[in-house]
């Protein structure tokens, strides 16, 4: 805006406000304004668009103290006279008549420039700053009222409750209680993010959101494994050669049956369908791992007995594949 049109605008009627009125009572005429006709709230409105361009004019001169005290300066010399900016080498223009008036070297007017202008207080209200102007997510640094801040929260859940999923009271930061829905397989340092549950907008906007850090203890059984619950499973030395039906425990039921087959090495793997971790994402399984069991003490009869039997299987070194591969 050329500085001889201040004497054309009256910014103070352009925004409704008296000519006296408060660095306070402008700010919060002009966020009404800005949210009344702003582009993103009225997308289409050229008249809107315009009034907006208009409100932003006016607050981004009457908003600044040095501005806003030459623009008055200007005014009260009557709207009869003129002067132009001037071009390259043109003298007796508007910045060399007020230059002397203001201290000199000329006051220009900075539309969307300069720390405490219209834009520090748009970057509040539309979430962020920028200068003016039209990109393609609408008008850059106006993007409608600012989103609360997020409000955090933690909680400790037993393993089976986390399986299951719960609805816990938990307390925000400011004391206040909130009963928070746990999701059913939510895992150990997982975030659950409660939408408007936060802290409120400054300016009307969104509230902002919940984010709760959820911990969970270990269980002294089952150890979780994505959606599969692991579980290590004793079988004596007789059930893994000869073969048996062993019971398994499952998380929250009653034990299942899992059939051994004659040789089953220590650490071969048993799963029961289904019998995992349930979720929005899917149902995990159970994984039963076999530990065969040794005897620690022998009578000196079942010494015998285990004697006996080493010598009459066939004389096998179980290492002796895994010492040909180290050796490979």
């Amino acid at each position: 805006m050329a500085s001889q049109d201040w004497f054309d605008k009256d910014f103070y009627k352009v925004l409704g406000v008296d000519k006296t009125a408060s660095d306070a009572e402008l700010k919060k005429t002009y966020r009404k304004l800005a949210r009344q006709y702003h582009p993103d709230s009225n997308p289409g409105d050229a008249a809107a668009e315009a009034r907006f361009k208009e409100i932003s004019e006016a607050y981004s001169v009457l908003s600044d103290k040095e501005q806003r005290q030459e623009y008055d300066q200007v005014r009260a010399m009557g709207s009869g006279a003129r002067f132009t900016a001037g071009g390259p080498g043109a003298q007796g223009g508007f910045e060399d008549v007020f230059g002397g008036m203001f201290g000199g070297g000329g006051q220009r007017v900075r539309f969307g420039q300069g720390g405490g202008g219209f834009e520090d207080i748009l970057g509040g209200m539309f979430g962020g700053g920028g200068g003016f102007g039209q990109s393609s997510g609408g008008y850059r640094g106006f993007g409608g009222p600012s989103k609360g801040a997020d409000s955090t929260a933690s909680t400790t859940l037993d393993f089976a409750t986390a399986i299951a999923g719960d609805t816990v009271k938990l307390s925000q930061g400011n004391g206040r209680p909130v009963n928070v829905r746990i999701p059913a397989g939510v895992a150990d340092g997982q975030k659950i993010r409660l939408r408007g549950r936060g802290q409120p907008s400054p300016d009307g906007g969104e509230a902002g959101d919940l984010v709760v850090t959820v911990s969970v203890r270990k269980h002294p059984v089952f150890e979780r494994d994505g959606l599969n619950l692991r579980v290590d499973v004793p079988v004596t030395f007789v059930e893994a050669a000869l073969g048996a039906t062993i019971q398994v425990p499952t998380l929250g039921g009653d034990p299942v049956k899992l059939r051994v087959a004659p040789g089953t090495p220590s650490g071969r793997v048993l799963r029961v369908k289904g019998r995992g971790v349930t979720s929005k994402n899917g149902t995990g399984d159970l994984l039963a791992t076999v530990q065969v069991a040794v005897p620690s003490h022998l009578s000196d009869k079942q010494r015998e007995a285990v004697e006996a039997l080493a010598a009459a299987l066939p004389d096998e070194d179980p290492r002796e594949d895994l010492l040909a591969k180290a050796r490979g």
